[in-house]
């Protein structure tokens, strides 16, 4: 068993973090010894490694502690998590290394470079992003072909093409976030200009639009928590707006 001080030590935290911890309900010790002290076992050993994992991820600590605390919650699955993870930030990290040295030869005259080699370590990043996050599930519902195509897609991007799919995408979030924040109604013509903008978003990713495809991910926006955080990460309520919009736009 280890005192509050130990622990800190060994995970290379301060002490003052794991009182707050405690007091949060995030990191509870195993037990109180006789003479008051707080004492952790291996399983608080454990726990307090999954947190620093998940805050190594840039959660926050109250999204740390939804996910330690639900009924199926499995370490070994975690770890498992946190290594696809890392994998993929590493091999980002390892093309962004390649790029920047690749533009330090050609600015040199030492090599060419196209202008859409210059941008494809950041689609990549795109795809692999979407590949982690929801690649099972969109297999599972669409497909090999389908998702495949819809990568490639954005690999073979334009620059000018690949800048306005950023662009829209962040325009897109920006006007949700303003919405939501005015009190703007799913039903008015502000929410259906983000509809349309959201359009011609997803229609630059996908092998075909259609309209029953766009209102099944509205069903997405309204039950899956990954994509709810995405468009609610800094206006709760963002995602549900979307939704709604979308069921009364697209028919």
């Amino acid at each position: 068993m280890y005192r509050v001080k130990e622990l800190a030590d060994l995970a290379g935290v301060s002490a003052r973090t794991l009182r707050h911890y405690d007091s949060i309900g995030l990191l509870k010790p195993a037990c109180i010894s006789a003479a008051g002290y707080r004492l952790y076992g291996e399983r608080e050993v454990d726990l307090l490694q999954q947190i620093l994992f998940y805050r190594e991820r840039g959660m926050d600590l109250k999204e740390i502690r939804e996910i330690l605390y639900t009924e199926n919650f499995d370490i070994l699955g975690a770890l498992e998590e946190h290594l696809r993870e890392l994998e993929a930030r590493k091999a980002h990290t390892e093309s962004l290394i390649d790029l920047v040295r690749r533009s330090i030869t050609a600015m040199k005259g030492e090599e060419v470079m196209t202008d859409a080699e210059k941008f494809q370590a950041f689609k990549e990043q795109v795809t692999d992003q979407y590949e982690q996050m929801y690649g099972a599930e969109a297999r599972e519902k669409y497909g090999d072909s389908q998702v495949d195509a819809a990568m490639q897609k954005v690999l073979n991007m334009t620059p000018e093409a690949y800048e306005r799919f950023e662009n829209l995408g962040k325009e897109i979030r920006q006007r949700l976030a303003e919405a939501v924040t005015a009190g703007v109604s799913p039903e008015s013509p502000e929410a259906e200009r983000i509809v349309m903008l959201h359009k011609e978003w997803l229609g630059m990713t996908w092998k075909t639009y259609t309209r029953e495809a766009h209102r099944a991910m509205a069903d997405l926006y309204a039950m899956d928590e990954r994509f709810t955080a995405y468009y609610d990460r800094e206006v709760p309520g963002c995602a549900g707006f979307l939704e709604q919009a979308i069921r009364r736009r697209i028919s």
